[in-house]
């Protein structure tokens, strides 16, 4: 009976892929077709004996090959802001990077693909762009907060002195019969303002300074309407 062969090359042993001139680990060795092929550096790919050669045996010219470590600032579902967008808010849905070799120069990129909160319009931008509002976990509840101060933003603007004043007595009307909602009202507003003056202080963005106004204008009338209702 005829006896197979011994491999050349045992896991372990450090060789030259002949082809590309790079150095790498054998890893595993397998008989495949009447022939032994090799597993380098747990790759998919597997060489057969012809294509190796010991690094101790080559005399070619080895290719160096680099390890490219990128850290990255934001991951999926982030809640940022970006530079030239005002106040709008975007999620971080993808990332990538981008690299760049010339003969004197060096650098790597990194694109974020991001999707505008409002309306799902799609952007491109650069770690230096884009500014950190809420990671991933907390960024749903920050939304929720957020619509409701521009809920109250969008209202002031658009109501007139008329429909404010109505507001105000329909208010007092009702003040004895919704305290406990009122004092619930006054601490998620306080909740808000509390979260637009972190903003405000973060970014001194004028329009979180005026929804601050907005919501301490409001504030000042429930609490008023609900001194009143002690009377």
């Amino acid at each position: 009976m005829k006896r197979r062969k011994v491999p050349k090359y045992k896991v372990g042993d450090t060789v030259v892929i002949t082809m590309y001139g790079t150095v790498g680990k054998v890893t595993d060795v397998k008989w495949l077709d009447g022939k032994f092929v090799y597993e380098v550096n747990k790759s998919d790919g597997l060489f057969v004996e012809s294509g190796l050669q010991l690094l101790s045996e080559f005399e070619g010219t080895l290719v160096e090959q680099e390890q490219i470590d990128i850290e990255y600032q934001f991951f999926f579902g982030d809640l940022v802001q970006v530079s030239g967008y005002g106040s709008d808010l975007f999620k971080v849905v993808g990332f990538r990077t981008e690299i760049w070799r010339y003969k004197e120069d060096a650098w790597e990129d990194v694109i974020y693909e991001l999707s505008r909160v409002s309306d799902g319009e799609w952007l491109e931008a650069g770690e230096e762009e884009i500014t950190l509002v809420a990671d991933a976990e907390s960024a749903d509840t920050f939304i929720q907060k957020l619509g409701l101060l521009y809920l109250v933003n969008n209202e002031e603007k658009q109501v007139t002195v008329s429909q404010k004043q109505n507001m105000v007595r329909k208010a007092e009307l009702e003040a004895i019969e919704r305290k406990k909602e009122k004092r619930q009202l006054i601490d998620h507003l306080l909740d808000i303002f509390n979260d637009y003056k972190i903003l405000y202080q973060m970014f001194q963005d004028q329009e979180y300074y005026q929804v601050m106004r907005v919501i301490l204008r409001k504030l000042k009338s429930v609490v008023n309407d609900d001194g009143k209702s002690h009377v």
